[in-house]
């Protein structure tokens, strides 16, 4: 049955009067500077604003999000008294922008460092850089090499040190080397399974591999057993040379895979560290901050 313009307002007024029982509903229109006349002909879209806010309030991470669209946020505009609606990214994505921006830029460092474009102005870096120059000399398949556990404050350039390491070991010595962000590793592996044997394989077999910014992951079973344990147990094995960059040193690091700190959590955060020290030799590296 049509309704007559008066049921029709009639309709709308309700639905508003119902709608301002939620204090952000209220605080929204007010916010917009809008008229009842206004806010009683989007009701319904201010309404779904609302409940996207809310679920905003409660929301943990873009893996929960409860949205239309995932990590955006409808949000109404007035501008000139016309009300517009418009898709705004929330936190997390935003967050992950940012991550995505600085792991594009620590990338592209990471494909260009050599080890002749190593600041040595820096005397804090002194005793690293030497350690290196001697790993790059003295490396042949003949031998065993532990690798560096090299672990500092953030934007010390751990990462871009390491990188200039095995930048020069495959251009001069044809050695097969791999840096992996292990965070990343474990998203990806999250999201398809289907690549699991191929990455593990790929990091247990290649001639050096750096784990990277290991510590800086969320702590799961599966993470730290079924990924980091499988890759560390086979390179230990087979004696390959392994190296790891953290903002964490070794008993921070150990603390940090206890995850819930019961007695078998213990053991195996334990059993992942002696990993850790048979494959390679811990060193701090305090300087400045590059990256500000």
């Amino acid at each position: 049955m049509k309704l007559t313009v008066n049921e029709n307002i009639k309709e709308l007024e309700k639905n508003f009067k119902q709608a301002c029982e939620n204090e952000t509903f209220v605080k929204l229109v007010k916010k917009l500077k809008l008229t009842k006349k206004d806010a009683l002909k989007i009701t319904s879209k201010l309404e779904d604003c609302v409940f996207e806010l809310e679920h905003c309030q409660n929301c943990r991470g873009l893996a929960n999000c409860q949205n239309a669209y995932n990590g955006h946020i409808k949000m109404p505009k007035n501008e000139n008294n016309h009300v517009f609606f418009t898709y705004l990214p929330c936190k997390y994505l935003k967050e992950r922008s940012i991550e995505e921006k600085l792991k594009t830029a620590k990338l592209e460092e990471q494909f260009q460092a050599r080890m002749k474009d190593i600041d040595f102005s820096d005397k804090k870096r002194t005793k690293v850089i030497k350690w290196l120059d001697e790993f790059f000399q003295k490396f042949n398949f003949k031998e065993n090499h532990k690798g560096l556990y090299l672990y500092g404050n953030f934007g010390c350039g751990k990462t871009f040190l390491i990188s200039a390491l095995l930048n020069e070991l495959k251009s001069q010595k044809q050695i097969s080397c791999e840096i992996v962000y292990f965070p990343e590793l474990l998203r990806t592996l999250k999201n398809d399974w289907d690549l699991y044997e191929e990455k593990i394989n790929l990091y247990e077999q290649v001639d050096i591999l750096c784990i990277d910014d290991i510590g800086a992951e969320k702590v799961t079973d599966w993470g730290r057993d079924e990924v980091l344990g499988t890759i560390l147990q086979t390179r230990m094995n087979q004696n390959k040379t392994t190296f790891f960059t953290s903002n964490l040193s070794l008993e921070e690091l150990e603390s940090h895979f206890k995850a819930s700190g019961s007695v078998d959590d213990m053991l195996k955060s334990r059993r992942i560290m002696e990993r850790i020290k048979q494959l390679a030799i811990p060193m701090e590296l305090i300087s400045e901050n590059k990256r500000k």
